[in-house]
């Protein structure tokens, strides 16, 4: 199988992930890259944390929720194959953070059945593939991974990680984008972001102030920008 041009590494209820892997879809259309979309658990990489002394209130519940959806996730790539990952994570995604009524989802909505299988439907995937949300047999093969992810860069990161021309490029955390650019300023961005990544000596660049993703799940309209906002604590386990 030839090696695809992108590793791209995500939680499907991580918003900063979310936006990042649109920008990196409008770069793949236009330079015809392919990328293998894997897995990285939010509630794995922090499964040794309080999350009660270390989180905002519900933040648990919400990555568990991502458990769940990654759980699916892994049995769609082992029952459908690779190809069949980008699709389930682009209709799940889109319905948590782009819906009209996405700031309204719970953590539990989301990782029910009910929420899932209509979803599923959308991507062209059986319904019954929701039967993978409970099943913790799945929980080691995306813990793997997302170990597999941070071996790549350091342990002491979130979602999304991006390997650039694996199996020998760069990897890195991010980048971490609050807004969807436009199709021109989407591949000026990645020349800038893979002509970083080339230079061996490169290790981070980061800027703690953040402006509000403009998702509707936040209640942002994404065509208005948003107030800048400080959104560092916590980014670099959860990126949320």
């Amino acid at each position: 199988m030839t090696e695809p041009d992108v590793h791209f590494y995500f939680d499907p209820v991580c918003p900063f992930a979310w936006m990042t892997s649109k920008w990196v879809r409008m770069v793949a259309a236009q330079r015809d890259y392919t990328v293998d979309w894997r897995f990285i658990s939010l509630r794995l990489i922090n499964s040794a944390v309080d999350y009660d002394s270390h989180f905002p209130a519900g933040y648990e519940e919400g990555h568990t929720s991502g458990l769940r959806l990654l759980r699916v996730a892994a049995r769609v790539r082992a029952e459908q194959g690779r190809s069949a990952v980008g699709p389930f994570y682009e209709a799940v995604s889109s319905e948590i953070f782009d819906a009209p009524g996405a700031a309204e989802l719970t953590p539990a909505t989301r990782g029910s059945r009910a929420f899932l299988e209509p979803l599923l439907a959308a991507a062209r995937l059986p319904a019954g593939l929701s039967g993978a949300l409970d099943d913790t047999r799945w929980d080691e093969e995306i813990r793997a991974e997302g170990d597999e992810a941070r071996s790549l860069t350091g342990r002491d990161v979130g979602t999304p990680i991006i390997h650039f021309s694996p199996p020998g490029g760069a990897a890195f955390f991010g980048p971490v984008i609050s807004r969807l650019p436009g199709p021109d300023e989407a591949v000026r961005l990645w020349d800038h972001v893979t002509a970083l990544a080339a230079f061996p000596g490169f290790a981070e660049l980061k800027r703690s102030l953040r402006e509000r993703p403009q998702l509707h799940s936040f209640g942002v309209d994404p065509g208005m920008a948003g107030a800048e906002e400080d959104w560092h604590a916590g980014s670099r386990k959860t990126a949320s």
